[in-house]
């Protein structure tokens, strides 16, 4: 076939597009890029009409097919120039890669579906979220309260595009404008069974409400784009994602998402949304290693590293030449689906001087469980043989963590009758924890405190004294979750605050503005830091005193 070079020309091959009853229901979907923007111009208002005309005639089951072949167009991605496209036919795939008018054919391929971090990993609660959440400590880090002195982010738009929203959160419902679900099925339901989008986007831009959360751009509007679904991540619903920034003019898109393959339809949307302004923010990876995941490896994202409260670089984080930027990324908390996480509260009563708070981490497979007060019993390591000549039953086992896994410690504990278990931590900070292999619910309620507090019960216990605890598990609608994943929205966010103060900017000047303010850490051996830590301050008043290249050399 002779490559098409005018628009008559294209015009006349689509017009020869065939309308046949569906047949392609189980067919793959592929992403199809054309090598001229006129000729997609072209075939897209064919498409349009196509289907125009088939709604007209009560046929809308039909299908427009590509070119004549056994493909068909699902849909035109009209703002990044491509078109999904099915079918179960690999020979009409293979005649559509070989058209001389196309330039990509790129089946669709999943990544796997962003999961929140914690049990292998060592993750501390730092607080109750039950009834009210400090302001996290990455805003501080960021220095986002001192670039609000400028602005809190008002008048930009941002979507995130993740596992979907709790859209009635009380900490990001006020913030939300709209969203479409990418995956399939019902374009509304943005659900989010996992939790990951609601936890992201409450970094963003939580409004800081009645239960104290705060983001990064407080003020900014929020965008849900939901492209990840039971399989994963599509690249095909990403693009289609991407598509609809740049149809919303939003100012930044969040992927806290991705992997160690590249998609090059993938890589022509971000091009695109590139081209139309739209600033593409993307996480680094999870993998501990060098080489930063895809898309944030492109050159049209920026790609973000997560540090530590300290500001070292996060074990789990990549790393490499393609980073750009590091921000917070440990012990992030934030929003998710309301009433699916949970924490435990705790309380200790030494020797009588009273119920006073101590931090706790709930372990995951705990029963809720109301405040109980009960009689605390030492048991060591919880083995089999530390219960001889102690009785436990109808009382807390304090237990110390060590040797033997958690699990083990509690069911030894539910065998021997107690009513709860109290595992302290034989090194400073808490970690999180398993109790059973699958995640289900032990008949009592576990919850691990800190190494300090615990020795000091059990200092007190040797020495004949009382001590108690007041212990329960409950619902919460925030968490602590850690990854690149939670870094990305912090950068997010402090973008928003600088196309806040000034719209002008394009991505790249963006780019180049962030990484010039950035704080340096170090030793960046081997770019583990990129530029730096991401310091909203600087950025936002460098962006309000932003002056053009072609302004200054006018002057």
């Amino acid at each position: 076939m002779r490559i098409l070079g005018t628009i008559g020309q294209v015009t006349a091959l689509v017009v020869g597009m065939s309308l046949t009853l569906s047949a392609n229901a189980e067919g793959k979907r592929y992403l199809v890029k054309f090598k001229s923007d006129q000729t997609f111009s072209a075939v897209s208002k064919q498409v349009a009409a196509a289907k125009a005309q088939n709604q007209l005639a009560g046929v809308a089951s039909r299908e427009v097919k590509l070119f004549s072949t056994n493909v068909a167009v699902s849909k035109p991605l009209n703002q990044v120039k491509m078109m999904i496209v099915e079918t179960a036919d690999e020979a009409a795939i293979e005649s559509l890669k070989n058209n001389p008018s196309i330039a990509l054919v790129e089946e669709e391929m999943f990544f796997p579906a962003p999961q929140p971090m914690g049990l292998d990993i060592g993750v501390a609660t730092t607080g109750n979220l039950r009834e009210h959440v400090d302001r996290p400590w990455g805003i501080d880090a960021v220095k986002a309260p001192a670039a609000w002195n400028t602005t809190k982010g008002a008048n930009t738009r941002v979507l995130v595009l993740d596992t979907g929203l709790d859209t009635g959160h009380q900490a990001i419902a006020s913030r939300f404008e709209k969203g479409r679900n990418f995956t399939g099925g019902d374009a509304n339901n943005l659900q989010d069974d996992v939790g990951h989008g609601t936890h992201v986007s409450g970094t963003i831009l939580a409004d800081g409400g009645a239960n104290g959360l705060i983001g990064v751009a407080p003020e900014a509007r929020l965008l849900m784009g939901k492209v990840c679904g039971t399989n994963g991540c599509s690249t095909v619903a990403i693009a289609d994602g991407i598509n609809w920034a740049v149809a919303e003019h939003v100012d930044v898109v969040n992927m806290s998402l991705g992997g160690m393959f590249m998609s090059a339809g993938e890589q022509a949307a971000l091009t695109a949304a590139e081209q139309a302004g739209v600033m593409i923010v993307a996480a680094s990876g999870n993998d501990g290693h060098r080489g930063v995941s895809y898309p944030a490896a492109f050159a049209t994202a920026f790609a973000v590293g997560a540090v530590d409260s300290t500001l070292k670089k996060a074990d789990f984080s990549n790393w490499g030449p393609e980073l750009d930027i590091v921000a917070p990324g440990v012990e992030t908390v934030s929003s998710v689906p309301r009433g699916t996480s949970r924490v435990s509260d705790v309380q200790v009563n030494i020797a009588g001087k009273g119920l006073e708070d101590a931090k706790s981490q709930y372990l995951v497979g705990s029963p809720m469980s109301p405040l109980n007060v009960n009689d605390l019993v030492y048991v060591a390591l919880g083995k089999p043989t530390d219960y001889a000549g102690v009785d436990v039953r109808g009382k807390y086992a304090l237990i110390s963590r060590g040797e033997i896994p958690f699990k083990d410690k509690v069911a030894t504990a539910i065998q021997n009758g107690a009513a709860g278990v109290i595992i302290y931590n034989n090194a400073p900070g808490l970690i999180v924890g398993g109790l059973t292999e699958d995640g289900s619910e032990v008949a009592i309620p576990a919850t691990m405190i800190e190494q300090t507090v615990g020795e000091e019960l059990k200092a007190a216990l040797a020495a004949g004294q009382t001590a108690q605890a007041a212990f329960g598990v409950v619902a919460s609608d925030y968490a602590v979750f850690a990854g690149t994943s939670m870094a990305t929205p912090h950068v997010v966010g402090v973008v928003a605050l600088i196309r806040s103060a000034n719209k002008n900017l394009t991505p790249a000047q963006i780019r180049d503005l962030i990484k010039a303010t950035a704080s340096p850490l170090g030793p960046n051996d081997q770019n583990q830091y990129g530029a730096g830590m991401i310091n909203a301050e600087a950025a936002v008043a460098a962006a309000v005193a932003f002056v053009p290249e072609s302004l200054r050399a006018a002057n």
